[in-house]
């Protein structure tokens, strides 16, 4: 005699006696993370606090690397203020509040800020393990100091190196929208739709990019100067663009961020920054949220222009067509700058693999 299936209620008293008994997920205890990196709770969302996090402060303080700051973090080891900091991505003031570290205070560092031309050939990463030279090595200073941003070892022009951690998230986050212009040199002659091309927006691995301005700056036989200004970070973004639409770069250089030009300083060289231009690019970083001229970290998608276009009826039942639509194609670098860069010697080989 073959066996009965079990109840309903049955089966609904087995599946809350499982509960009880632990079977829900929610109530069992996960295995604590003994090894590797610790666990990061930190958004990825823009905020607009500019304070640099404390695992940052930390680093740039000479305490360690950025993981092993985050685990002095999470052991309870920082106090900001006398009290004990546990949450990644809390930020901080190091300039105004106390930061102790295993009950020491944190000795509040001496903010510097130098702008580099940087070199073809030299490096932008903090450390490299083939022993290359960094941007920092050229700086003679006893402070940890850091890049804003990156430029790839093919590319040469301005570049900042600071401890100011406030600073960097400023003009290097494209939350605020900071201007940098560049000098390509490009092979061939982009066409005024290539161009307007760029402005719109081109389809990268991670979403659409696109260049804020082009324009031509130089013609010859077979290349061309361009002037493209960027609000954006991406990586090696100025290369990839002009590659999708045909124009391979051969020659790259930043010669503006912000309000601050690279003027007459020659390659390798370096200078400290005055206060009134510290206060300009945080004030120009600032204004841009403030007008709400930049919101998004990254520009979406643009919407293209339809427009209706009358043809000529299609004598057919199957096909009784009367119109259709269709995607209709869209229509200040000083002579001193532009003239050192176009008599600069080409490289023969050109490769790099960092940023713009």
């Amino acid at each position: 005699m073959s066996k009965r299936p079990a109840s309903n209620n049955q089966s609904s008293s087995n599946r809350s006696s499982n509960k009880q008994s632990g079977g829900d997920r929610s109530s069992r205890s996960r295995p604590v993370r003994k090894f590797g990196r610790p666990r990061r709770r930190v958004s990825n969302r823009p905020s607009d606090d500019p304070r640099p996090r404390l695992q940052k402060v930390l680093a740039a303080a000479g305490l360690g690397s950025r993981r092993e700051s985050e685990q002095m973090i999470l052991d309870g080891r920082v106090e900001v203020d006398r009290k004990v900091v546990t949450e990644l991505g809390s930020r901080v003031d190091p300039t105004s509040q106390e930061v102790r570290v295993d009950g020491e205070v944190l000795k509040r560092p001496k903010l510097q800020h130098f702008m580099i031309n940087k070199p073809m050939g030299v490096v932008s990463t903090a450390s490299d393990p083939a022993g290359r030279l960094r941007v920092t090595d050229l700086v003679k200073s006893s402070q940890r100091l850091f890049t804003v941003g990156r430029l790839d070892m093919s590319s040469e022009g301005l570049i900042l190196v600071t401890n100011d951690g406030e600073l960097t998230n400023l003009l290097a986050h494209p939350r605020y929208g900071v201007e940098k212009v560049y000098l390509a040199q490009v092979v061939g002659t982009p066409t005024a739709e290539v161009l307007a091309k760029l402005e719109r927006g081109i389809h990268l691995a991670e979403g659409y990019a696109h260049a804020k301005r082009v324009r031509i700056k130089g013609r010859y036989k077979q290349s061309t100067t361009l002037e493209i200004v960027l609000d954006e970070g991406r990586n090696r973004e100025v290369r990839r663009l002009l590659a999708r639409v045909g124009h391979k770069v051969l020659r790259l250089k930043r010669i503006a961020l912000g309000r601050l030009r690279l003027g007459s300083l020659a390659p390798g060289e370096y200078r400290s920054l005055q206060k009134k231009e510290i206060d300009e690019l945080k004030h120009g970083a600032l204004e841009a949220i403030r007008l709400g001229t930049k919101q998004d970290p990254r520009p979406k998608r643009p919407k293209p222009v339809k427009e209706e276009v009358a043809i000529q009826p299609v004598e057919s039942d199957a096909y009784p067509v009367d119109e259709i639509e269709i995607i209709a194609a869209a229509p200040s670098t000083s002579d001193q700058e532009y003239d050192w860069f176009i008599n600069q010697p080409s490289p023969t080989v050109i490769c790099g693999a960092d940023d713009e």
